[in-house]
Parts: C-alpha cells; structure tokens; sequence
C-alpha cells in the first residue's frame, strides 16, 4: 500500500504533462501507450470547441503554453513524411517556403492590423470634425467639408461657411438640438448592439492582456459600434476624449484580424502579443506618437513585455502612424490637430512655475479620479437603467453650460491648438478668440479660470456614462486652460516688473515669456496625473512639438506630478475602475510586504473528486451544486493525497461528450487515473467509455468512464509556509489560473488570484478603516441626491409635459361641451314651446338659462 501510494504521489514533469494531452486510454492490464498525432489533435481540437476558456475567468499560462509546445511538437511530425519533403525526410523547396511563411506571419499580421489602425483613425478624425462644426453652421459649397477645409484658403472672412441663423438663441437652441441628437444616438446603439463599446476600455484591455478572459469585449460588433458611437459622443460636446477609446478599437481590430489565422486563434499567449502591439499603435495614432505609444504599452498596459514583443509593438505603431500620415486627414501634414512647435527656448526662473504646475496635475488627478469613483459608484446604484437617458441629458446640460464660454465650446482639440500656439508669429494670425491682446488679457484669465473649473467638474460625472469616452483629451484640454492662466500672469508680471532681478535673464528684444509652453506642460501635467504615467507623457509630449529643449521642464512637471500622486495615493484612474469592478488583476508594478503565510490565504473548505469510486450521478450533482472552476484530484477524501487537478469546463464537456456516445446511467463510475479503470475502449479522443462483457441486472453499475486524459497531472503546489509575497510572484510571472497548498502530498487547501487580491483588499483596509457609519452616511447622501433628481425630474414633467395635458384635456373637453350644446341648441330650435309664444323669446330663455 505504501509503495502505491508514493508511487501515484511522483507526479510527472512538463514534458510528461504534454504526453499525457497524446497518449490514449486503456484498460488497466494494457496500461497506457501513446496515439498517433491525429488523436492528438483531435483531442486539442475538441478541447478548444468547449471554449476551454469560460468567461469572465483567467486563463491558465502554464496549459497553455504546454498545449502551444504539443502544437508545435505535432506540427513538426507532420511535415516529415508528406506534401512539402522529398524522398529521404529532406525539406523540399515547398517546406522551406512554409517555414519561412510561418516564421514571418507575425510581421504580415501586424502589418494588416497596423494598415487598418490607421485607415480607422483617419476615418474617425474626419467624421469628428465635422460633426463637430456641424452644430454651429454648415458649408454651402459642400455639405460634408467642415469649417476649416470649407474655408480652406479664404483670408479674413469664410463666406462659404454659413451659422445656422444670425439670431443667437436660434443658433443656440439649434446647437444644443445637435449635441443632444448626438449623444442620444451614440448611447441607443452602444446599449442596444454593443454594451461593451461604452467607456475607455483601458481598464479591461490591461486585465484581458494579463489573461482574464471577457468574450465580445473585443469582437466584431464592439469594434464596428466603437467606430460609429465615438465620433457622436464626442461631437456631442460631452467632455469625453477619443484617445482612451483609441486604444480599445485598436485592440479589437488586431483581435478580430488575428482570429483569421489559425497560429493566433488557438495560442492566447501569442494573441495577448498582437493586443499589446494594437495597444501601442492605438496610441501612436491618437497623439501621433509611434514611439510614445510603445512606451505607454510598456508602462501602462502589459504585464508581460518580452523584446520581440516590443518590436512587433513598434512596427504595429509606425504602419498605423504611416497610414494616418498618408490619408493627411487635416490636410496640414499634422498626425493630430494639436501638434504645435516652439522655437524659443525658456529660462531657469520659470522652474518654479513649472513645479506649480506639477503640482496642480497631481492635485487634479488625484480630486478627479477620487470624486469619479463616487460618480460611477452612484450610477451603478441608481442610473443603470437609465444609461440612454443620463448621457442624453449629460450632452444636453453640457451645451446649456457650455456655449456660452469660447473655450469650452469649441471642440476640445480645437481648443489645445488655440492654448498651445505662441503669440508671435505664425500663432498670432490665427488668434480668433483675442487670446493674444493684452487689452483681453484679465478677461481671458477669468474666461480660462471658468473653463477649467467647469470643466473638471463635467469631466467627473460624464466620464464613465455609456457611451465611447476617454479621459486623455479632456485631462489635457484642462491642464492646458489652466497652464495658459499660469503663462498669462506670468507674462503679465514680467510686462510689470521688467527689470526685476527675478527675470534677469530675459532678453530686452526678444519675447520672454510664452505662453503657449505653459498650456503645453500643463497639459501633460493633468495627463500624468490622470493616468499616473510618466516616461510615455515625457515621450509623447516630446513627439507632439520636436523640440529637444523642452523635454528638461517636461520631465520636471511630470516628475513633480508623479511625487504629488504617489504621496496622495495609489495607482492611476484605470487602475482603481479595475479594483472597482473586481477584475482579478494582479500589478506587477506594486510591491508588497504582507509577512503571512500562504495558509493564512489559502481556502480549506474544497470540493475534491476522488480517484476512483465517485458515480456519474455523484459528479453531475457537484457540478451543478458548486461554482467552482476546478476540482482537486485525490486518492481518497480521507488522505486527501494530490493526484492532480481538472477544471470545471472540460470535466463538463467530458461528461456530455460520454453521453453523446453512448446511453450511461447515473451509477456509472467516473475514474481520473488512467491505472484505474478496466476493459476499457477509447470511444473518443477525450474521454473513455468502459462496460463490463456480461449482461444481466447489475449490468448498469459496471459502465465506467474514464477522464484521466483531462486530468492535469502536474498542478503548481506550493508549502503552507510558504511566503504570500512569492505566492503572489508566481502568479505575476508564471500565470498558474490555480496553485495548490500541500504538505507532504496532502492537500490542505488552494489558492486564486481572488484570494490573494481579497488579502490585499482586507489589508489595505485595515491601514485606512472605513467606519460603518461613514457607509452608511455616504449611502444616505446618494439616496438623498436621488430623491433630489426625482424630485426634479418629477417636478419639470409637471411643469412642462404636464401641463401640455392638461391643456389637451380641457381643450378636449371644451369641444365636447361645445359639440353637445350645439346639438342641445339644434334640438330646441325644432321643437315649438309649450306656452305658444314666438322662437325668438324661446331662444332667449334658452340662452339666459345657459
């Protein structure tokens, strides 16, 4: 007994854990013997048709890379003896053809994915800008040009280009008519062709790349709404960005393509390769920035970032940039609308007012994403099933407040290419808001104050509502509102104090203080803040102007952000969505120290499958009583020795595909090592179906199935004294979807990624508690505010509809009356009084009494 047991403890290694996916059950006195590579395949093949990967689960890196080796292993068989050799075993000239396709496949992958990247971006920049000016006027000479390609080379005024009316408020109810249509349409077909189109998409793009699995998150329909419903969210005026969404329809358009070829449907890892090559040319093409882009995949998307897959990130990102650049869709040369260039350089006294503004991109990420979270947490609690309604009334309040400040109501590109332009020059012609007289100065600094202001505020309740939105754009149109104040007053207290020894290195004949340079820092201050990045703010902010002498006070903004954000708290606004919705995502940026074991983690409370004895009925009702993705194979519930482990998928389909084969009763016995069952004949590629040669009663009660060839032989095992902090490394970096917790071959319990991020929650609780009574207060505001919105709801349909019915009502009524004493009237005139008298006296008794 005791040799048995230590021999079914001595679990067998990768390359045995591969062979038992080939190898083909037999009875117990044949034992096991390996199949062919036909049965091989058939068996991968059956296993990817169950969708081995259910949803909202995490992928199992080390299954799957074992199943890519056995691909490949197979592959490699298959083409010794065939179509593309010669006699002798030698590779032909088509072998040698074959290889070199199947090696560069990657390339011509990521060059299609990279071609319609671009194509997309063009297409989307086009669409947004016209829409965009369409809600103040329309071209006369062409409906579809907007403003700028209609008045394309006009000098002064644009007789072309015509308001929808020369009376304000017509043109104002007209503009808010637009951006409510806008945001209404874009809203109906994201709820009612592709919830999963609403949003950034950045939050799930980095859990779906670290391998939890979100079916139709990145399909067909989300990429074809996400195209459609962008540009109306932003035409609608709602502060909402296109380049967060950028990065989503990017990467369904690298997974849609890939999923055509046959090496990327079937290995996750190398598809979670082309998603981060999507991610970086998503960027690249929304800040025309190739290099930027990449480096934002490095910081901020992937967890696993190998070389080669920052090459294909790179090449991914420059044929995007290439195509957008080819389409030239502002006709300027210019890869987004904002690009500007500086041809001054700044002094070391404006240090200071460039920590300033570092500061306040850390203050303002930190407000917005803290007040954000409260905004989506009331509307996940109150307005989830008014998402048409929320975003239609957003874009509506929005144009209200909107129209009547310059900045903001312009679109908010337009905007940025405005504040960042420099007063002097080439910028000084288009100065269409007065930015640059100093007679308007005091009033711009009020104007821009107010944008900011509003802005921010509407930035926290629009981003998250259901429609495409992005928080780039808008942090930035914020930050540079604000660092243009900034340059303002500065220039304002140069022009004061010109010979103050503060600004001792100005130059008497030259301009010394631009700024357009503080709208700019400004900007990529707000965006570090808002997304806690750092290199690829530096990068892209760098790509965007040319200019190598302002990378030194860009990295010291963003450098001071980071220190403000880092002291306020903890990851950037897509890294709290993910601990708000719960997603099992492990970052491999944070370092921990819990000093607990793995069994102070671990769950002891399992549902554990037997070797051998548990019936077919016994194992439907497990599954059908429990949750749980897998099971722990034992060799008795009572020395719970670890055999191995089967998940829940194909455990299911094991079952269903027996049945398929053949009529099994419920007192069937279920085996899951291959030594225990008996007479047994593979029926399938998966699993094998056993019946006993004679017949007679008990006859049921001898069928058997046997799953051992669905058994994972060799599950990850860890020691309960283990440290969580390496618990949490393996997951990190070897991907396990599981790992088991033994002792001497006894399994004491198991460990998932939810278990260790629960630990973390509970610990980082315990260092910031959170007081019932704060719950329930905060609970008490929400339902407050609630009542206050029903209230008003409530209240303007009395106003308004309400009082339109009522109106109908009494008007309906009115008529009947009337109608009856006509009829009244017409009766009494035909029939002649009592009395005698005349039909005049008759009438007018009738009339005195009426």
């Amino acid at each position: 007994m005791t040799s048995n047991i230590q021999r079914n403890l001595r679990r067998p290694s990768i390359s045995s854990r591969l062979s038992t996916y080939a190898a083909s059950t037999h009875s117990a006195e044949s034992g096991r013997r390996p199949v062919d590579d036909r049965a091989a395949q058939e068996h991968m093949e059956e296993i990817e048709e169950i969708k081995r990967y259910e949803d909202f689960t995490t992928i199992d890196w080390v299954q799957d890379a074992a199943r890519a080796q056995l691909q490949r292993k197979i592959a490699r068989r298959k083409t010794q003896d065939g179509f593309f050799t010669r006699g002798g075993g030698t590779k032909g000239w088509r072998q040698k053809l074959w290889d070199s396709y199947d090696a560069g496949q990657a390339w011509i992958v990521i060059t299609i994915i990279g071609v319609f990247i671009g194509l997309n971006a063009s297409f989307l920049n086009i669409i947004t800008e016209w829409l965009s000016d369409i809600k103040r006027g329309r071209c006369t000479t062409a409906f579809y040009l907007n403003e700028s390609f209609c008045c394309w080379g006009a000098e002064g005024t644009c007789d072309e280009w015509k308001p929808w009316s020369r009376i304000w408020p017509v043109s104002y109810f007209v503009y808010i008519l637009f951006s409510v249509i806008f945001a209404f349409t874009a809203a109906v077909l994201v709820k009612t062709f592709a919830p999963y189109a609403a949003g950034s998409g950045i939050s799930e793009i980095k859990c779906i790349i670290a391998g939890f699995v979100m079916k139709g998150f990145l399909g067909w329909w989300t990429l074809f709404i996400k195209s459609i419903g962008l540009p109306l969210a932003i035409a609608s005026g709602l502060s909402v960005g296109k380049e967060g969404p950028s990065v989503h329809y990017a990467v369904c358009t690298g997974n849609v393509i890939s999923r055509l070829f046959e090496k990327y449907r079937k290995n996750a890892s190398k598809q979670r390769e082309i998603m981060s090559a999507c991610a970086a040319a998503g960027v690249g093409v929304a800040f025309g920035s190739p290099i930027g882009g990449v480096i934002f995949s490095l910081e901020e998307m992937s967890s696993n970032f190998p070389l080669k897959t920052m090459w294909r990130s790179y090449f991914c990102a420059l044929v995007a940039t290439a195509v957008l650049a080819a389409v030239n869709p502002f006709r300027t040369g210019q890869l987004v609308m904002f690009q500007v260039t500086y041809d001054r350089d700044w002094h070391f006294f404006e240090i200071v007012f460039f920590i300033i503004l570092g500061i306040f991109g850390g203050l303002y990420g930190e407000f917005v994403i803290k007040w954000n979270l409260r905004a989506q947490a009331f509307r996940k609690r109150f307005l989830t099933k008014y998402a048409i309604a929320e975003a239609t009334f957003l874009a509506g309040a929005t144009a209200v407040i909107c129209y009547f400040n310059a900045f903001l109501r312009i679109d908010m590109t337009e905007s940025m290419e405005i504040l960042f332009r420099e007063c002097e020059g080439a910028g000084a012609h288009d100065d269409h808001l007065g930015l640059c007289e100093p007679r308007h100065r005091y009033s711009m600094v009020f104007s821009l104050t107010m944008a900011t202001l509003i802005r921010i505020f509407l930035v926290i309740i629009s981003y998250g509502c259901k429609v495409p939105a992005g928080i780039f754009v808008p942090s930035m149109a914020i930050g540079a509102s604000f660092g243009r104040t900034v340059g303002i007053l500065v220039q304002a207290l140069h022009e004061h104090f010109p010979d103050a020894r503060f600004f001792a290195s100005c130059k008497p004949d030259i301009p010394c203080i631009t700024p357009g340079t503080y709208a700019f820092l400004g900007a990529a201050a707000a965006l570090s803040g808002i997304m806690h990045i750092t290199v690829s703010v530096v990068v892209i902010m760098f790509e965007l102007t040319g200019a190598l002498t302002y990378i030194l006070p860009t990295m010291i903004v963003v450098g001071v952000t980071k220190s403000v954000t880092e002291r306020l708290g903890k990851g950037g606004i897509a890294d709290r969505m993910i601990w708000f919705n719960g997603f099992p995502f492990l970052d491999n940026k944070e370092e921990h120290s819990f000093g607990v074991p793995a069994k102070d983690v671990m769950r002891d409370d399992l549902v554990v499958l037997p070797v051998s004895g548990v019936t077919l009925e016994e194992l439907e009702n497990t599954l059908s009583t429990t949750g749980y993705q897998g099971f722990p194979i034992v060799q008795d519930r009572q020395n719970q020795l670890i055999l191995g482990y089967i998940n829940r998928s194909e455990l299911k389909y094991g079952i269903e595909r027996a049945k398929r084969e053949r009529p099994i009763p419920g007192t069937a016995r279920c085996f899951f090592s291959p030594s225990s069952a008996s007479q047994s004949t593979p029926s399938s590629a998966t699993v094998a179906v056993s019946s006993s040669s004679f017949s007679g009663p008990g006859a049921a009660s001898a069928y058997s199935i046997d799953f051992s060839r669905l058994v994972d032989a060799t599950p990850l095992t860890v020691h309960p004294r283990l440290p969580l902090e390496t618990v949490m490394e393996i997951f990190k970096k070897v991907g396990p979807r599981i790992v088991l917790v033994e002792d001497k071959g006894k399994l004491k319990g198991i460990v998932t990624r939810k278990d260790v991020l629960k630990f973390q929650f509970r610990q980082e609780n315990m260092e910031h508690p959170r007081s019932g009574e704060e719950v329930e207060e905060r609970r008490y505001k929400e339902e407050r505010l609630w009542n206050g919105m029903i209230w008003c709801a409530e209240w303007v349909k009395d106003r308004t509809i309400g009082r339109i019915e009522r109106r109908l009502v009494e008007n309906r009524l009115g008529r009947i009356a009337l109608g009856m004493g006509s009829r009244r009237s017409s009766q009494v005139d035909e029939v002649p009084g009592e009395t005698g008298e005349g039909e005049g006296e008759g009438n007018v008794e009738l009339g005195d009494r009426r």
